[in-house]
């Protein structure tokens, strides 16, 4: 299916069968017409299971009988992840599947009857208009290694997630019963501060206790960084502590639950981050983009479990669409607003860009060059903020280039448009 608005509408024609189809979480409702509105039946109703699919099928094919089209285009609007069962069935079977925005969808729904009525019936017919009028996007369905990254990727997202959120449990424990723990240990999740929460987390465990005794306690676990002066100061600091000293029992058995589930999820972690990057090496062109200094293996990877295939694209401002980097503005008459990027498209792949480019800026030179430029030329400079989404884009195209053409990364090339970095390079 191609991407262009005109070649979305010559793919209408009049031997094509237009599907609009509402999708929810068990029945679907379905509603066919032909390439000028005029509607072929009744409405049909089908369940989210295998029966319902080929119920669909059956339909579809007496439409084309009845009617002698050749060609058939599925509409859907998306519902969260109950179309995706849908779409990798028909694109199985050989049919065309495009989606169709949801706001088009909302704002476009008066058009027919001139009324704010919503149901999924009156929803599958609007959805159909859409695609007469070319107003759909072609889904990205991946498959193979890509489809495993995305899955892969995604349940990093949550683990990520749910580290933090432990992280935050286990530092509002210390907070409420011994807040002056960080006094005596930097950060709380280092080895000898982790010990010291499993053995004696509250300064009641502590005030019996002498340096020695904690140091004894300490030996078995840790061999290193801790001795007799840091007892001392954490034994002489629980003596001192205004920690809460109710709910005591529960109190100890919540942080003993919370550090297990930190450890949990940070080996999970590990492991998955481990399986991610040698799934990545086996991509080409995965390799050449890792070396780039300041790039690693998550950014990669997230990269392809949103792409996917890039030979798919033909065109760098495909993925920065994609991404959600494509500027917009709003301007009338004499008014001109502020460009800013329109964040639609994939938000994950967004953020993925913009957390590896900040240390881009700081570790490599040549995006730390380019950023000097932005900010600091004499011809519209841009501000720090904007210089970094300006860049995010510059590393997305880096890495479409590097993905199509296998090569490596060219820091003459990249400064090659701009004359002053470029004098600067060769000197």
């Amino acid at each position: 299916m191609n991407y262009t608005q005109n070649q979305k509408i010559t793919q209408i024609s009049p031997s094509t069968l237009i599907v609009g189809i509402d999708i929810a979480k068990d029945k679907h409702v379905a509603r066919a017409q032909d390439d000028r509105g005029y509607e072929f039946g009744k409405r049909l109703f089908f369940e989210n299971r295998i029966h319902g699919f080929e119920k669909l099928l059956e339909w579809v094919k007496r439409h084309q009988q009845e009617n002698n089209k050749t060609h058939v285009i599925f509409g859907v609007e998306p519902t969260g992840h109950y179309w995706l069962s849908l779409a990798y069935y028909l694109r199985a079977n050989g049919f065309d599947f495009v989606l169709v925005n949801p706001m088009h969808v909302k704002k476009s729904k008066e058009l027919d009857d001139n009324s704010p009525t919503k149901n999924d019936t009156k929803d599958a017919r609007v959805i159909a208009q859409l695609v007469k009028d070319g107003r759909y996007s072609v889904p990205n369905l991946l498959d193979g290694i890509y489809a495993e990254l995305r899955e892969g990727v995604k349940l990093r997202e949550q683990l990520s997630k749910q580290l933090m959120i432990i992280e935050g449990r286990i530092q509002n424990n210390i907070q409420r019963y011994f807040p002056e723990f960080l006094d005596v240990f930097k950060c709380w999740n280092g080895k000898a501060a982790m010990c010291t929460l499993r053995l004696f987390p509250f300064p009641n465990d502590l005030r019996n206790m002498t340096p020695e005794d904690v140091l004894m306690k300490w030996k078995p676990f840790v061999n290193r960084g801790v001795g007799i002066k840091r007892a001392t100061k954490l034994v002489e600091t629980a003596k001192k502590s205004v920690g809460i000293e109710v709910g005591l029992r529960f109190g100890k058995r919540e942080i003993h639950s919370l550090l297990d589930q930190y450890e949990l999820y940070r080996e999970q972690l590990a492991e998955l981050e481990q399986e991610l990057e040698e799934l990545v090496l086996t991509i080409p062109g995965a390799q050449k983009m890792m070396n780039i200094k300041g790039v690693g293996a998550m950014t990669v990877a997230t990269f392809f479990a949103e792409v996917g295939d890039i030979n798919n694209y033909s065109h760098p401002q495909q993925l920065v669409k994609m991404a959600g980097l494509s500027l917009r503005e709003h301007s009338s008459g004499k008014y001109k607003g502020q460009t800013r990027i329109d964040k639609r498209g994939r938000k994950r792949l967004r953020k993925s860009l913009y957390l590896a480019i900040r240390p881009l800026v700081r570790y490599n030179p040549t995006f730390r060059a380019l950023h000097e430029y932005y900010t600091t030329r004499l011809n519209r400079p841009l501000k720090k903020q904007q210089s970094l989404i300006a860049l995010c884009g510059k590393l997305l195209r880096v890495l479409f280039v590097i993905g199509k053409k296998q090569c490596e990364f060219d820091e003459n090339k990249l400064l090659m448009g701009i004359p002053e970095l470029a004098d600067l390079q060769a000197a």
